[in-house]
């Protein structure tokens, strides 16, 4: 669980085992081409796959962008980086090669320019790959002499290209330009806010449906009814006593008046307690119970552990927590149900569990936690139930003393009449008043609830919107994040070389797998690779006298490393290498070798579920095993294990096909 600090909070016990934490894809629309895109926006599109680490569909958009005619020095150095990144010489096919060739031959038709300085560069290093170290002089000069922009994509996307004493003679400043850069731009501070998934909207519960309607619907026959009935009574009165019946009936109307006035605000209050016991009485004992791993009681976790973060002053943790017991529960009825839906987590409702627990330490420093409104108004209404209830029974009073004007001078009949309209008067005057009552309680909570409800919601929306802001400044862009992750990979590389007191004159070739370490967060933008907020790295170093392995697991936020494990192993030791993919769980590489068990290694999880309806799976796939460094691992564990040695004798720099540029 993140609070918008820098450390993750985790629930599992020690010696469990933990899988995925958090995974989000940012929707981000920096990659996104539209069908109709013109040229220029797909070189552009493409340039940034290539920054952001995806050099596959660098190479198809840049390539697109030339075959429409978009085509100069600037377009075609991207393109060669793209070509190139990533990749060995000897991972390029016969046809990759020739493309080169042919591209180096346009060289001169490109206006003069940095670009074409670059990348007359670029063709200039490869033609060094099979070039005594003493010739690579003039090479440097010219390649040093570009901006550091350039020369810095140069030496990133051809990594794996440069080899031996060209290497050494750019690894130094390499090296420090790494070390330099690795915690540049705030990185431990910021790095969370890749993890942490887009927020979902805010929402509140909105205002029970009234039933006002249904109240006022039946109001008029009762009133009428209810109306004839006493004037029926009181006519009677009249005809036997008119002196008393006048007196009675004024003292009757003020009664009913009095009662009219007081009557609605005590039967409001009233009722509105009961309603809101039953409702916290629901949502305390409807909440399931802390158990298993529903969405309910993902939230009921999260609210325990931001009110447990959330303290106002002179509370302990636990004392809060018992405190707000009640509040939690209705809290936790009105998320869960507010978002119990498919595919929505927990993690992407945190922002707003995170404010209400802070809502609640707020109001409680300012008095107001609990709803104080309905509180402070007892002596008032204590004092409108009061006169209501003497109005009733004046009301009360009145009647039975007109009934006795009736009986005081009318016969039999009469009396009987007198008696069936005040059982009438009763019955339809209490069912009018009742009605009457309820229409107007009605109106007056979806007044108040209305008001809450837009109260409610407006602030969550303030809270909304500084969280999806602070996230939106905050959060790393693709471009960092592949520097930093850059960074890393140059450093551990030149501490495997001091270990082993190897030089890159020393290597024929090498390569780095970067799989998931457990527990980790992953997320992505959309089109992009997968990035983890803590890595397995393992380095493959390979030289005349066999295979140096090195594993180590990273921590992304800090670059903190442990669990560094080594081996070493012959050519002929590694017997052979297999790829295992699952759809519902993964890529999984085997090695074995002839002294020792099988090792499994997971290169990336399952993402299927994670992908956009616009995503192709097997792209997205390709994607996330370039940017692991998966396929130029697998071609190269994959040769040494069929022909051992006699890789090496076929893939050594020195060895192969020199690159010539063309006339």
């Amino acid at each position: 669980m993140n609070d918008g600090s820098s450390g993750t909070h985790n629930s599992a016990a020690y010696g469990s085992t933990v899988g995925i934490q958090a995974e989000t894809v940012h929707n981000s629309t920096v990659n996104i081409v539209h069908p109709d895109a013109s040229p220029q926006e797909k070189y552009k599109v493409g340039v940034r796959f290539l920054e952001d680490g995806v050099p596959s569909r660098a190479r198809d958009m840049i390539s697109d962008a030339i075959a429409h005619g978009h085509d100069n020095a600037e377009v075609r150095f991207h393109w060669v980086l793209a070509m190139l990144s990533a990749r060995a010489y000897h991972d390029l096919g016969t046809e990759e090669r020739q493309r080169l060739h042919h591209a180096s031959g346009l060289i001169g038709s490109y206006a003069e320019g940095e670009w074409k300085d670059a990348l007359r560069v670029v063709f200039e290093l490869l033609a060094m790959l099979s070039t005594a170290d003493g010739e690579t002089g003039r090479v440097l000069e010219r390649l040093r002499a570009l901006s550091p922009r350039q020369r810095d994509e140069i030496l990133h996307h051809l990594d794996l290209v440069l080899t031996g004493g060209l290497k050494d003679s750019l690894w130094a400043e390499y090296r420090e330009r790494a070390e330099a850069t690795r915690f540049g731009n705030d990185r431990v501070q910021r790095v969370w806010a890749y993890f942490e998934p887009d927020p979902i909207g805010p929402r509140a519960l909105p205002p029970r449906p009234s039933t006002a309607a249904a109240a006022r619907t039946a109001l008029p026959v009762r009133a009428g009814l209810f109306v004839v009935a006493a004037a029926f009574l009181w006519i009677l009165a009249l005809v036997a006593d008119p002196a008393a019946a006048v007196i009675e009936l004024l003292v009757a109307l003020g009664a009913g008046l009095t009662a009219a006035h007081f009557g609605p605000r005590w039967w409001y209050q009233e009722h509105h307690l009961k309603a809101k016991k039953r409702e916290s009485h629901i949502s305390h004992t409807g909440a399931p119970a802390s158990t298993g791993d529903g969405f309910t009681n993902r939230v009921r976790h999260s609210f325990d552990h931001y009110f447990s973060t959330r303290v106002p002053h002179g509370f302990a943790p636990h004392e809060w927590l018992g405190h707000t017991v009640h509040i939690r529960n209705s809290l936790v009825a009105e998320i869960a149900l507010l978002y119990r839906e498919s595919r929505i987590s927990v993690d992407r409702v945190n922002w707003l569990i995170r404010y209400l627990a802070e809502d609640a330490r707020d109001r409680h420093s300012n008095g107001t936690l609990f709803d104080h409104r309905h509180q402070n108004q007892t002596s008032a209404v204590a004092v409108a139930k009061a006169l209501c209830v003497v109005a009733l029974t004046t009301l009360g009073i009145m009647t039975l003393a007109l009934l006795g004007a009736v009986a005081s001078g009318a016969g039999a009949s009469q009396m009987l009449l007198a008696i069936l309209a005040v059982g009438v008067a009763v019955w339809s005057g209490r069912a009018a008043a009742s009605s009457w009552l309820e229409a107007r309680g009605e109106e007056r909570r979806m007044a108040e609830e209305t008001q809450e409800y837009q109260e409610r919601l407006t602030a969550r929306q303030g809270a909304y919107q500084n969280w999806k802001s602070f996230l939106d400044t905050t959060r790393p862009s693709e471009l960092e994040m592949e520097t930093w992750l850059t960074c890393d990979k140059t450093l551990f590389v030149d501490e495997a070389l001091r270990h082993y007191q190897l030089t890159w004159r020393d290597l024929i070739t090498h390569t780095i797998l970067m799989t998931p370490a457990r527990p980790y967060k992953r997320g992505r933008v959309k089109g992009g690779p997968w990035r983890y907020s803590r890595y397995s790295f393992r380095l493959f170093l390979v030289t005349q006298d066999g295979v140096r392995e090195i594993s180590t697991e990273f921590d992304f936020t800090d670059a903190k490393r442990g669990n560094e494990q080594r081996s070493n192993y012959r050519f002929d030791a590694l017997s052979s290498v297999q790829v295992t993919e699952r759809a519902h769980v993964g890529y999984d590489l085997e090695l074995v070798l002839t002294n020792g068990p099988a090792r499994n290694i997971r290169v990336k999880d399952a993402d299927t579920h994670q992908l956009a309806p616009d995503e192709n799976a097997e792209e997205i796939a390709e994607i996330n095993l370039n940017s692991a460094g998966f396929i130029h691992t697998f071609r190269l564990l994959e040769g040494i294990a069929a022909d051992g040695k006699g890789w090496i004798e076929r893939n050594n720099p020195n060895n192969l096909p020199p690159f010539r540029a063309a006339d």
